[in-house]
C-alpha cells in the first residue's frame, strides 16, 4: 500500500522552485542564453590575448555569474506576483515596443460599437 502523504509530481500545479525561486525551465533558459552570449565573446577575447583555451574558463565563470544575477533578478520580479506574471509583462513590453503582438486587449478608454443608427429590438421592424 502506498503512503498517502507522498507528494506526486503529476499533482503539482506549477514547476517547483529549484534555485532562487526559478524553476528548472527558467534556469535552462538562463543558462542557454548565457552560453550563447558568453562562449563566443570569451573565445574571441581569449584569442586576442593569445590563449584560446582560457576562453572556456572565462565563459564558465561568465555563465555562472549570469545565472546567479539573472536568478536574483527573476526572484525580485516574481516576488508576491501570480504565476506567469513576468511572462505576460514581457509580452506586453515587447508589444509596446512594436516587436510582437500580445494576444490581449491593451486599449484603455471608451469603446464604441461603430454603428451610426439605432437598431430596433423587435423582429417586426426588419
Amino acid at each position: 500500500m502506498s503512503n498517502d502523504h507522498e507528494i506526486l509530481a503529476d499533482r503539482l500545479n506549477a514547476e517547483p522552485a529549484i534555485f532562487k525561486g526559478c524553476s528548472s525551465s527558467e534556469l535552462g533558459m538562463i543558462v542557454g542564453v548565457a552560453i550563447v552570449v558568453w562562449l563566443p565573446l570569451s573565445l574571441l577575447l581569449a584569442r586576442l590575448l593569445g590563449a584560446v583555451t582560457m576562453g572556456f574558463g572565462i565563459a564558465g565563470v561568465g555563465v555562472v555569474a549570469t545565472v546567479v544575477v539573472m536568478a536574483t533578478l527573476f526572484q525580485r520580479i516574481k516576488r508576491g506576483r501570480p504565476e506567469g506574471y513576468y511572462q505576460q509583462w514581457l509580452r506586453i513590453r515587447l508589444q509596446t515596443m512594436g516587436l510582437i503582438r500580445a494576444p490581449w486587449v491593451l486599449r484603455s478608454g471608451s469603446w464604441d460599437i461603430g454603428r451610426t443608427q439605432h437598431a430596433s429590438l423587435s423582429s417586426r421592424d426588419r
